[in-house]
């Protein structure tokens, strides 16, 4: 494994780095590991922190120039992404559609798709969510139901999805329809882009543990999608959603590390603060957990050396989800008890730690062994798949 970056790419660092110190907000900056994208205010506030990255040069770098990126290398957009980290920066409101929508645009889009979706993507104009996991449809996404019939230049679509992150703000989302319920699972399925101000929708809140309602369901009841809005070619949809999923699982590896790393610095400072970092139990638990996001880190420079040593990635995805799991619920634990009762306090009271971010982010850190993929689901997949062991 190689764990130097070149000159360049260290002269690249020094510029983000001082780039993020000059212009971080400071109503954003130390709130990226609980920032909350359920409050429209605070998404407004987080497009405009988007779009001013936008403009020097920062979000979609590893875009092609001809899509409006520059071709930066993943190097480099990894040094961002640790550079966001250090800054407490927050992170891009719209990554959906930068790191998901965007690339499966560039790969099977047409020439008018591109033209129309991709900029406005980049500067935040648009905020995009995705329709892909429903009721009975979660991990086992094949098993959708939502349907769309083709009816003249539109396709009419019936059905719900689930767990939508952001689906209340979002301008635009896309959705994996059945559009031939005889054909085999994963044939029939066709991606859409659909509008989410389209007559027909509705979108309920999902209130979660922390009082907020980032997730939504979202029903679509003969909502009309102009046939142009279909990404490649009808019925042949799961092959567009895998190219989705696979940028997902990239995105989902690097903002989950940001997040572990910003919320331990917090710790660590915490600890300092209150005069309990001289507990030698608690000196050794947040020890622990330095070391452990170090194996996450480096775990993931493992990944990047194989691929770009031309190599296909391997399950890290899966062993960096499942140990990120761990370390996330861990570190809630022992900051709960460096604080003490004070960790129960909510924002907006007077004497809540770091304004409440801890309570907020103990409630949260509940379902890190159950989003973007369940712990159990994968002890499965890497005994299965990796250990060779019989299936359960």
């Amino acid at each position: 494994m190689d764990f130097d970056f070149s000159t360049p790419e260290e002269a690249f660092r020094k510029r983000v780095r001082a780039w993020l110190e000059a212009n971080v907000p400071d109503d954003l900056r130390g709130r990226s590991f609980t920032a909350t994208r359920a409050d429209p205010e605070a998404v407004q506030r987080l497009r405009g922190w988007q779009k001013k990255m936008y403009e020097a040069g920062f979000v979609g770098m590893d875009w092609p120039p001809e899509f409006g990126g520059r071709g930066a290398s993943v190097l480099e957009q990894i040094i961002l992404y640790e550079e966001m980290a250090r800054a407490e920066a927050p992170q891009f409101v719209n990554r959906g559609g930068v790191s998901m929508l965007g690339p499966t645009l560039m790969a099977h889009g047409t020439p008018a798709q591109q033209k129309r979706f991709l900029p406005a993507i980049l500067t935040a104009e648009e905020i995009w969510c995705q329709g892909f996991s429903e009721p009975n449809a979660g991990s086992d996404l094949a098993n959708l139901q939502t349907q769309a019939v083709l009816e003249g230049v539109h396709v009419v679509v019936h059905g719900q999805k689930v767990w939508t992150s952001m689906a209340h703000v979002a301008d635009w989302c896309f959705a994996l329809v059945r559009t031939d319920r005889a054909a085999p699972r994963h044939k029939g399925i066709t991606f859409l882009l659909v509008d989410m101000k389209s007559p027909g929708i509705t979108v309920r809140p999902l209130r979660q543990l922390t009082g907020e309602a980032e997730f939504n369901e979202v029903f679509f009841d003969g909502v009309r999608v102009p046939a142009e809005n279909v990404v490649g070619r009808v019925n042949q949809g799961w092959s567009v959603a895998i190219t989705t999923l696979a940028y997902e699982r990239d995105l989902l590896t690097f903002i989950r590390h940001i997040s572990l790393r910003n919320a331990l610095q917090r710790l660590v400072v915490l600890a300092k603060r209150t005069g309990r970092g001289t507990d030698p139990v608690l000196r050794q638990r947040i020890a622990a957990l330095a070391i452990g996001e170090q194996c996450l880190r480096l775990n993931g420079y493992r990944s990047l050396t194989r691929i770009l040593r031309g190599g296909a990635p391997g399950p890290e995805g899966s062993t960096a989800k499942l140990y990120w799991s761990h370390l996330d619920e861990e570190l809630a634990a022992t900051a709960c008890e460096v604080i003490g009762l004070y960790s129960q306090l909510a924002e907006g009271t007077e004497w809540a730690p770091d304004g409440g971010q801890w309570e907020f982010y103990e409630l949260l850190a509940r379902a890190s062994g159950i989003r973007a993929g369940t712990s159990e689901i994968l002890r499965n997949i890497l005994g299965e798949r990796v250990l060779g062991l019989p299936k359960d």
